[in-house]
């Protein structure tokens, strides 16, 4: 049990701070070229700012919940903010791209942001006020994907590439005086041993529930990697799908996820997490049965490949929160641990789930593919989601 009259950190803050988080992902990708340029180098050089920030991220994850658990979230925040500033301040001075590629991978570390809000929330709520909260904070998931390209290309254009990483340095400023005047510690009862506490990984690990749950999100959050990786190729299939118009439709699926989230921030503290979680995954296999169906009827319109795939966002949104706040309740004095190492999981998870769909799909069979993909992955989510709901209904809520 966690105590109601522990200080609870601001919803507000909390949302800052994932939101910072997630925003170095995608922000400066208009600028990829231009740094190439600047470099002098290949533009797939300049690319493993994006799949190398990925691995620093999923590296983050593993360790940053782990290090929270023993010596508290506010200092970890803390460090992590004054290395994404400093990061941030080395990315806009690179004077080569050895530099830029180094600063840039420190960056990741800002992911603790999120790892600590996710542990903070659940060091002083209850489970299902766990899942309406982070409902709240994981819409910032969503919707700075969305506008951070956009801010940045907009940035780019007018000053250059160097001022995103300005810009950045500005906001883990920001961020850095929420955690330090903003942010109150919440774990009040920290492990003993870096060592014992790493050797929770072990503890998680043989938890079918804790794996299940991580199966779970791994697969769901690969199906919107095949999205993402695949919707460009099925618009060149089609031949007559302007990057305006891609643009708006790939934008569908983030904007179901918030309205997804939403609900769970509204819902989660009435409905069990295990609902949440099979709702979701119901609601994307559905959604993509039909996407199948109007293929096999003839449909064209790109709205009959989009629209159906709306649902991988609503169903996400529905799913993440609820699976995220379960998971940091399945093994109390190891929330941060827990959270890190599930984090990481999906990732990863999803990473392979979006290298295998890759070997399959092209652009002459897109839009079959990447649907049939979506599919699988999906269906593979929703059995490991009713595992969870039927372990939940057996064992009572036991830690198993």
């Amino acid at each position: 049990m966690h105590s109601q009259a522990q200080e609870a950190p601001s919803l507000s803050v909390l949302i800052a701070l994932s939101a910072l988080a997630v925003l170095p992902v995608n922000m400066f990708v208009p600028s990829l070229p231009s740094i190439a340029r600047d470099f002098d180098v290949e533009f797939a050089v300049v690319n493993v700012a994006i799949a190398g920030y990925a691995v620093a991220t999923a590296l983050t994850h593993l360790i940053a919940g782990a290090l929270s658990d023993r010596f508290g979230r506010k200092p970890l925040a803390l460090i992590a903010m004054v290395i994404f500033v400093a990061a941030s301040i080395g990315c806009s001075l690179a004077v080569d791209i050895r530099m830029f590629l180094l600063c840039r991978l420190l960056q990741g570390v800002v992911i603790a942001g999120y790892a600590v809000s996710l542990a903070s929330i659940r060091d002083t709520s209850d489970e299902r006020a766990v899942a309406s909260r982070i409902g709240y904070v994981s819409s910032a998931w969503a919707v700075a994907p969305m506008i951070g390209p956009v801010l940045g290309g907009m940035l780019d254009s007018r000053f250059g590439w160097r001022a995103n990483f300005i810009a950045f340095a500005l906001l883990g400023i920001a961020g850095l005086y929420l955690v330090a005047f903003h942010l109150p510690e919440t774990n009040r009862h920290p492990s003993k041993s870096v060592v014992l506490q790493f050797r929770g990984y072990g503890e998680l690990l043989r938890s079918r529930r804790f794996c299940a749950h991580a199966l779970c999100m791994s697969l769901a959050s690969g199906t919107l990697y095949v999205f993402l990786g695949g919707a460009p190729l099925v618009a060149a299939q089609r031949g007559d799908t302007s990057g305006m118009a891609l643009g708006f439709y790939m934008g569908l699926v983030p904007a179901g996820f918030i309205i997804g989230s939403y609900v769970v921030g509204q819902a989660g503290s009435r409905r069990s997490s295990s609902e949440f979680i099979f709702a979701g995954r119901i609601l994307t296999c559905g959604g993509l049965l039909i996407g199948l169906g109007l293929v096999f009827a003839g449909v064209t319109h790109p709205l009959a490949f989009f629209g159906p795939c709306v649902s991988i966002g609503l169903g996400n949104g529905l799913t993440m929160p609820a699976a995220n706040a379960r998971v940091l309740s399945l093994h109390p004095g190891l929330a941060g641990t827990a959270s890190g190492l599930a984090a990481a999981l999906t990732v990863i998870g999803a990473g392979i789930v979006a290298f295998v769909s890759g070997l399959v799909i092209d652009a002459s069979n897109a839009r079959v593919a990447v649907l049939g993909a979506m599919l699988t992955t999906s269906l593979l989510s929703l059995a490991a989601a009713a595992f969870i709901a039927q372990a939940e209904k057996t064992d009572g809520g036991g830690q198993t």
